[in-house]
């Protein structure tokens, strides 16, 4: 069990965990868990962390789109957002790079999902760990963060 998992457990939510045997040698996590689960790539969300000038926050986003830093500060009504720093996200989160989840994160962050996740009836986040997803319904997810939606990709 993770952080992540104990969280939905708790909150009541349907949700499946899906389990794949991570390679160290891929690229791209979110990639490759839409090809080892054989699920299309459009349901895969990633989880980044974003540092706003002092406030930390987190985009959920399609793993085969690109964060647009303007669209996040945008939406969090700040001036700038840039990628935070690798520890920072750690220390912050309770995870490590590649298993990030936007649930059961140490410190809750202010959270912004990408609104195309509303098109699917469920999608697939980080599970707390390399190798290990949760597929939930987007509401769920929005619920349990206190996310909000929004146009985070171009």
């Amino acid at each position: 069990m993770t952080p992540a998992i104990n969280a939905a457990k708790k909150a009541k939510i349907p949700y499946t965990v899906h389990e794949y045997v991570h390679d160290p040698v891929c690229a791209s996590y979110g990639l490759e868990a839409a090809e080892k689960l054989n699920i299309n790539p459009s349901r895969v969300y990633k989880t980044l962390v974003a540092d706003l000038g002092g406030e930390i926050v987190v985009a959920v986003i399609p793993v085969t789109a690109m964060l647009s830093m303007k669209l996040l500060a945008n939406s969090a009504g700040a001036k700038k957002a840039a990628m935070a720093d690798k520890s920072l996200v750690e220390r912050t989160t309770g995870y490590v790079l590649g298993g990030v989840s936007p649930l059961g994160q140490k410190k809750r962050l202010r959270t912004f999902i990408d609104a195309s996740a509303r098109s699917h009836p469920t999608i697939l986040v980080s599970g707390g760990r390399r190798g290990l997803d949760i597929e939930i319904a987007p509401e769920d997810l929005a619920r349990m963060t206190g996310g909000n939606f929004a146009q985070l990709t171009q």
